[in-house]
């Protein structure tokens, strides 16, 4: 019978050690499943008032509670060693099928129809028909003998079966998500029971490569993990943007501006251009970003409205969709710093005309987006509650809108009661218009609060007829107002801002060479798509968004 020696201090539980008085083990247990469960176990002790230091043979509780240890190392060894063999098995199969896979050669039935080079949009079209798709692999899953592949060209979603020889191909199992594919193959309606977009499938019977993107810690769902920061995500939109939530409001947003575009063609208006540089302000000095316009100060616009103006008596009512730059220091959710400006102008109306011609180009506006083949189910996808507005819209004065707030117990940013010629903050009107729940007009703002070139009200000097449109979930959408067009009120109102008027010569010379009652207004695109596709931001609504500290990419 051989004799181990276990040390709890100086020993050691490997095979570095060999159980003798110079080189014990640590435990009792792993003494045992190291030699036999027959061994002599000595097990080392501290001095005590009864017995000195040294060596001492184990006792039965301890001997019983050792091979119980053993034991239990013994079962977890010839686990280890099963899991290794598995192991070995599975990474020979595994070996033997890479060897097989590299033997196949991935080649196109010359036999076959010619394929019909088509986008994803239009493979319902071509049910049964021979075609070639290309793209990006969207999602990927590879199992035995066959391969499922839903490519995206950006005109929409396909799901393409590979099977045989296909699937089981090396360059098959290479695949990742973001390569970039042509495949052929035979456009079919999906059997019962089964979906994919489209409700078809797309057989293939070839493919090729043409962009192989990277895997492992390189690969694309590592560059863009749900969990990522929103920072790390901005500075990688360029990849963010091919998610199908972003890219759906990336085509929502190229319906709604067609929309609108539409609508203004069947109300009469000319589609203009202005500048973008320019030297005059329109919405107060403290959000304009200036710039150097060699030696001269000029600054990007805040607005082209009172260039919109000029060409009312060249043009008749016109409108313009360009970018408009606020130099805006807060991060709230419905503000950047550069955001698409929809704006417009009218001549020989009235405050009413004004407000009637914002509903109907809202309201068109909407029902052509959700009428869009493309970006209706879209809206619906992104926003199943979405209810589009109905004329008229409520109509709320500025001095109800006060009373309803005071009445309702919602105080002002100081958190005092609410007075006349308060400004009502973004979270007051979001309250307010959730609870009224329809979409609000509210006008006749004070002058205090408002442009210089806001028209006073006939009937109260002390308001202007000016309008905000409110949609609930979402706040403002839309700003307007009739425009001063008398030259004395407009002089008056420089005077009372403290600007020089000099530089607005040319804005000034329309109320000389042929004054007319006229007004206008402007929508931020971003927070009506934020409205219409549901985004808690504006940031989720423009292509790379810029705000307070992003410029990047």
């Amino acid at each position: 019978m051989s004799t181990v020696y276990v040390h709890p201090t100086t020993g050691v539980d490997a095979n570095t050690a060999s159980g003798s008085e110079q080189s014990p083990f640590q435990s009792a247990a792993y003494a045992l499943y190291a030699s036999s469960d027959d061994a002599k176990v000595q097990v080392y002790k501290d001095a005590t008032e009864e017995s000195p230091a040294g060596y001492y043979e184990i006792s039965a509780s301890a001997l019983k509670k050792a091979k119980k240890g053993s034991d239990a190392l013994k079962k977890k060894e010839e686990k280890l060693k099963k899991q290794a063999e598995e192991k070995a098995a599975k990474d020979a199969e595994e070996s033997a099928k890479l060897l097989e896979s590299m033997k196949i050669s991935i080649t196109e039935d010359k036999s076959l129809p010619k394929a019909n080079k088509i986008k994803i949009l239009n493979a319902p079209k071509n049910i049964d028909g021979r075609v070639e798709v290309q793209g990006w692999i969207h999602r990927l899953r590879i199992q035995k003998g066959v391969a499922f592949i839903v490519l995206r060209d950006g005109t929409g979603f396909v799901q393409c079966v590979l099977s045989g020889d296909l699937a089981n191909a090396y360059q098959t199992q290479q695949l990742t998500v973001e390569s970039t594919l042509a495949i052929y193959g035979t456009v079919v309606k999906l059997p019962e029971g089964k979906s994919a977009p489209g409700g078809i499938e797309l057989v293939a019977d070839y493919y090729k490569i043409i962009g192989l993107a990277p895997s492992g810690k390189d690969s694309f769902t590592n560059q863009i993990a749900e969990d990522s920061d929103p920072s790390l995500l901005l500075d990688r939109r360029h990849l963010t943007l091919r998610g199908e939530t972003l890219s759906a409001v990336m085509k929502v947003r190229a319906s709604l501006l067609a929309s609108i575009r539409r609508v203004y063609q069947e109300e009469g208006l000319c589609e203009v251009t202005p500048p973008c540089m320019v030297q005059t302000q329109v919405e107060g000095g403290s959000t304009l970003f200036k710039m150097d316009y060699y030696g001269e100060e000029a600054y990007l616009t805040q607005s082209s409205q009172l260039y919109l103006e000029t060409l009312l008596p060249a043009l008749g009512d016109v409108y313009c969709i360009q970018e408009s730059f606020r130099a805006e220091k807060s991060h709230t959710r419905r503000h950047l710093s550069e955001y698409t400006h929809i704006e417009a102008e009218l001549s020989f109306l009235s405050f009413e005309d004004l407000l009637s011609h914002i509903e109907t180009v809202i309201t068109k506006t909407i029902q052509y987006v959700l009428e869009d083949p493309v970006a209706g189910p879209l809206v619906k996808q992104l926003n199943p509650g979405f209810v589009p507005p109905q004329m008229p819209f409520k109509r709320m004065e500025y001095i109800h809108a006060i009373e309803w707030l005071n009445e309702n117990g919602i105080t002002n940013e100081e958190g005092n009661a609410f007075k006349f010629g308060d400004d009502i903050a973004e979270a007051a009107e979001r309250k307010m218009t959730d609870t009224i729940g329809v979409p609000i007009l509210l006008n006749r703002f004070p002058v205090a609060i408002k442009s210089f070139y806001m028209k006073k009200c006939a009937d109260d000097p002390l308001v202007t007829e000016s309008v905000d449109v409110l949609m609930p979930t979402v706040g403002e959408i839309t700003g307007g107002s009739m425009r001063i067009d008398d030259i004395d009120e407009l002089l008056a109102a420089f005077k009372r801002e403290g600007l020089d008027p000099s530089p607005y010569y040319w804005f000034i010379d329309q109320r000389i060479y042929g004054t007319c009652p006229h007004g206008g207004y402007g929508l931020g695109t971003e927070r009506i798509l934020a409205w219409l596709c549901n985004r808690f931001t504006v940031r989720d609504c423009s292509l790379y968004p810029r705000f307070s500290g992003r410029c990047k990419p």
